[in-house]
């Protein structure tokens, strides 16, 4: 039997460096009997050498669209907007599956093309736990963007917003820099910042709180679901810390954590945002205060207050790809967690893990509105 081909395409969202697959797990993959084609990524962290003795091919820049339709793509982030229809396998994060904004064109594409989506947020193991995630990772950047995003309106004004931010190299610069706002935001403000982290027990908020330990900082409360669900929100306690982390998994509908009114408290100091969780087109986003993602080029989306709210400007920051802050060890890291998941795609079918995301990819696609199989999905969609 012919080896299965991985051929894991090279990301197109701006500024995100990450990659599916190191080259240490390339060559895992190729010790494993596998066949694995690595595009050329002017984008990636990992430089077109690394992957030399991993036993990988290095194939075109966007050539997973001639690939045979046999051949598995892999890849993080969303696919280019296209219309062109789907043929091949693809594990990739698409984010078509919580009624985000758009989701039907995005899904239609693949039973149009007879392709297959087998999406990496829904890998479970067998108690219901993802076997990858780049949670630590986005908790961790999420909470240093904010940290500075602080300082910054402390130290520059309301007026000025932070500036764009590329990647570190490694995570001991990025501490530094974080370090080194929060003290000049200190020496304005007289005190550390208070953080507030809901979700403070997953992968995301884990991540979040280590950052602002290792930033030097003390007042830190996390909160899990024994505090969201003792008392429904909005929470007075959000608008009376100076940072709030969000980093819960939203998974129904849920009330606000915040609200425009919840900002119009006296006893606001709420002036940085970090949703890390990035439900922005979610009609169930709990943060309801803006409308836009931000990218790390414009960090940050100043948040329109009632006209009785205290003078501290407001800013959110609502990054989808915030484990680029990090990109190699944000990487490694989840490309070793899913290893295990990838040696069995050359039997995929009979793979509990794949089973799984094949029947969901399935139900999906039986909610897509009519019209979406056939390219009309987004005239549907705006006449809706």
């Amino acid at each position: 039997m012919a080896p299965t081909v991985l051929h894991v395409r090279a990301e197109t969202k701006p500024l995100e460096h990450r990659s599916a697959v190191t080259p240490t797990i390339a060559k895992q993959l190729v010790d494993a009997g596998y066949v694995v084609n690595i595009e050329r990524s002017p984008l990636s962290i990992f430089n077109d050498s690394e992957y030399e003795g991993t036993g990988a091919s290095l194939v075109p820049t966007g050539s997973w669209t001639q690939a045979p339709g046999e051949h598995i793509i892999i890849g993080l982030k969303e696919l280019p907007e296209e219309d062109f229809p789907l043929k091949h396998i693809h594990v990739q994060f698409a984010h078509c599956y919580k009624g985000q904004g758009g989701w039907e064109k995005v899904l239609g594409r693949f039973p149009r093309g007879k392709g297959t989506l087998l999406d990496l947020e829904f890998l479970e193991d067998e108690n219901g736990r993802r076997v990858a995630a780049f949670g630590y990772h986005a908790g961790f950047a999420g909470a240093a963007l904010a940290l500075m995003t602080w300082a910054w309106q402390l130290t520059h004004g309301k007026d000025e917003p932070l500036p764009g931010v590329t990647p570190y190299e490694n995570e001991g610069l990025l501490i530094k820099d974080v370090k080194e706002a929060v003290e000049s935001g200190k020496a304005k403000a007289g005190h550390l910042p208070r953080v507030l982290v809901i979700g403070a027990l997953g992968r995301c908020g884990r991540g979040a709180v280590d950052l602002c330990v290792k930033a030097g900082l003390e007042d830190i409360i996390k909160w899990d679901l024994p505090e969201t669900s003792a008392k429904s929100g909005p929470y007075q306690e959000i608008v009376e810390s100076d940072v709030f982390v969000n980093c819960i998994y939203l998974s129904a509908k849920i009330p606000p954590f915040i609200e425009p009114n919840s900002l119009s408290s006296p006893d606001r100091r709420l002036s940085v945002v970090c949703d890390v969780s990035c439900d922005t087109t979610n009609p169930h986003n709990p943060i309801p205060i803006y409308d836009i993602n931000t990218t790390f080029s414009s960090p940050t989306v100043p948040v329109k207050l009632p006209s009785q709210a205290n003078d501290l400007p407001l800013s959110v920051i609502s990054i989808d790809h915030l484990p680029s802050l990090l990109p190699r060890e944000a990487s490694e890291a989840f490309s070793s967690a899913l290893l295990p998941s990838l040696l069995q795609l050359n039997d995929w079918k009979h793979a509990r893990v794949w089973q799984q995301a094949e029947k969901l990819f399935t139900e999906k696609c039986n909610t897509l509105p009519e019209g979406a199989v056939d390219g009309e999905a987004e005239l549907v969609a705006n006449q809706s």
